[in-house]
């Protein structure tokens, strides 16, 4: 679909279009669209559905203009979101993602209250046996929020803690060696993106992978932060991680505690948090259980069956 769109007001196509073009690169890169200005014009090709979304955003971008003489990221930022909220409502347990066509889905009612929790929490904590959905839907949420402008990066970080061996010492640099605790990230992103997208965020910085020991010290703004398997967290290493949460960003933490590879006198970090945080105004927390189970059918027998045994 090909679509012109008449500027408003030619004098501040500079305001409408960001430095260098930024402003406009921002909704052709959420949007997969292309965009051309000719003189006083705006040419928009791509799908139908995209092209209706970058003229309502673009709609609202030159209507802030109306009343001032600038925009900020936050205002495109905010005229992306709107335009996908209004998509949101017709599907609220949707998950739009980058991938054209796919939509990630909550399957379960807790599944559900955990998409609804890091949607309207800057701080959530997720707890739930394996394969209950937890890393895959806090991919899930930080690509969309990525998509919307709603975050300028995602930071995905997880203790170097080996469940029950030891590996020695990984050879490589740095990524390399950090790369096998990571995997599990970069799989459900990669069900999400393409990879020569996942690539060029990377390289950007746009996506930042860091194991948790190199976030002391740092200040995370405008970002969405995911600690994942936090259970093999201690408590001082949860609150320095708890404590870099910046202005206008949001966390997510997940983990199950009926798996910690923690020596067995250390109490675990997740486990601590959630009790002395549980109840306080502004932090989201959901605990899914055996129900929410989504991978293969057996998952489910297998957690029940070690359930049992241990309370036998």
């Amino acid at each position: 679909m090909n679509l012109s769109i008449t500027l408003e007001q030619p004098d501040k196509r500079l305001a409408l279009f960001g430095s260098a073009d930024r402003y406009l690169r921002m909704v052709r890169d959420t949007f997969g669209v292309q965009i051309t200005n000719r003189g006083d014009e705006l040419l928009i090709a791509g799908d139908k559905d995209q092209v209706s979304r970058v003229a309502a955003v673009l709609d609202k971008m030159q209507r802030k203009l109306r009343r001032q003489d600038w925009l900020s990221v936050e205002d495109v930022g905010n005229a992306i979101g709107q335009a996908f909220d209004a998509e949101q409502g017709k599907a609220a347990d949707e998950i739009d993602v980058y991938v054209k066509g796919h939509v990630v889905k909550a399957k379960t009612e807790g599944q559900k209250a955990y998409v609804n929790a890091m949607f309207h929490h800057d701080l959530t904590f997720c707890i739930g046996p394996a394969g209950t959905g937890k890393t895959y839907l806090a991919v899930a949420v930080a690509a969309t929020l990525l998509k919307r402008g709603q975050a300028r990066r995602i930071v995905l970080c997880r203790p170097a803690v080996e469940a029950g061996e030891r590996l020695g010492f990984l050879p490589g640099d740095l990524q390399a060696k950090v790369n096998p605790y990571l995997r599990p990230l970069f799989d459900a992103l990669n069900d999400m993106m393409d990879f020569e997208q996942v690539k060029r965020l990377m390289t950007n910085d746009v996506i930042e992978v860091s194991p948790l020991a190199f976030m002391r010290g740092r200040t995370l703004n405008d970002s969405v932060v995911i600690l994942d398997e936090a259970q093999n967290t201690t408590p001082s290493q949860m609150l320095m991680f708890l404590t870099r949460l910046g202005h206008d960003s949001k966390m997510i933490v997940t983990g199950d505690v009926s798996q910690v590879d923690l020596p067995e006198d250390q109490r675990s970090g997740l486990a601590d948090a959630v009790e002395k945080l549980r109840g306080i105004k502004g932090i989201g927390l959901v605990e899914l259980e055996r129900g929410d189970i989504v991978r293969h059918r057996l998952v489910q027998n297998i957690v029940n069956a070690y359930e049992r045994r241990s309370a036998e």
